[in-house]
């Protein structure tokens, strides 16, 4: 495997969820958990030297509608959204067993959101969030492990969710050819919100199937879900989003990937609209 295949790979990222400026017009929950993830996000070595990558994320998202509890699509407050995510990685085999692969990261999201018909603006840098992820291959075109990070409620106070949370999931990655499947799937815990909310225990699932058309062309499809149960009186949220997009293979230590996703089913949940970016550098 070369050096650029297992950077362009590195073990997820961080979900997009500022709680503190959600659409509640709808109970509206934020983007769905880790749908930042790209094609071959999971198709990680083992048995390798240990080396660095850093990605930057960024999304753009207008909020001109969301879903209600039935599932219309109703008017959102016309906010946009943008933000970014900026994840180091390091990753390594140990010398005590050569067929698993590790890797720590440390992910810092960068938020604003503007909304110009109530002149509102919000922002700064988000809850960090921290963890390992470890796994091996089972086959030679095959990859099964599993992650889990920690975010802590140190961010600004415009843009912080103010709770401790968990975010736990299995990976996948299959190549056949020039077809390659990677997902996710798990759940995300959470902690007590300075205002006295506990959130309910939110579940999703992530896919990407990617088609290498060319040396330096990747398009792919994304398939994204998660659901969250009623409690304390607030309705049931899911939502599963469709997306597409390609990925850039510009250089043998370099890619970009470019995205637009949407939503097509949700109840009381954010209605997606965004434009998405992850440029991948490794050393």
């Amino acid at each position: 495997m070369s050096r650029m295949s297992r950077g362009q790979t590195g073990p997820l990222s961080i979900r997009i969820a500022i709680a503190a400026l959600s659409l509640s017009a709808a109970g509206a929950a934020s983007a769905i958990t880790f749908d930042v993830i790209g094609p071959g996000e999971y198709d990680l070595p083992v048995d390798f030297a240990p080396f660095i990558v850093f990605v930057q994320y960024a999304t753009v998202q207008d909020n001109e509608k969301v879903r209600d509890a039935r599932g219309k699509k109703v008017d959102g407050d016309g906010s946009q959204q943008i933000v970014g995510l900026s994840k180091y990685v390091r990753f390594w085999s140990p010398e005590w067993n050569r067929r698993i692969g590790l890797a720590y990261e440390i992910i810092v999201p960068e938020i604003g959101v503007r909304n110009e018909g109530s002149g509102r603006y919000a922002g700064g840098l988000g809850d960090p969030l921290t963890g390992f992820a470890a796994w091996y291959r089972p086959t030679d075109s095959s990859t099964f492990g599993i992650q889990s990070f920690l975010v802590v409620p140190v961010g600004n106070d415009s843009v912080s969710d103010t709770n401790w949370k968990n975010l736990t999931s299995l990976l996948w990655n299959w190549k056949g050819g020039n077809w390659q499947v990677t997902g996710n799937g798990g759940f995300v815990w959470q902690g007590e919100r300075t205002n006295g909310v506990t959130p309910v225990l939110n579940w999703h699932t992530n896919n990407r199937f990617g088609y290498r058309l060319h040396q330096y062309l990747e398009p792919f499809i994304g398939l994204d879900y998660e659901y969250a149960g009623a409690k304390d009186g607030a309705p049931k949220s899911w939502a599963f989003d469709v997306g597409g997009g390609v990925v850039l293979h510009t250089f043998k230590n370099q890619s970009i990937a470019l995205r637009y996703s949407t939503t097509v089913d949700g109840e009381s949940h954010a209605q997606n609209d965004s434009f998405n970016l992850k440029y991948v550098y490794v050393w």
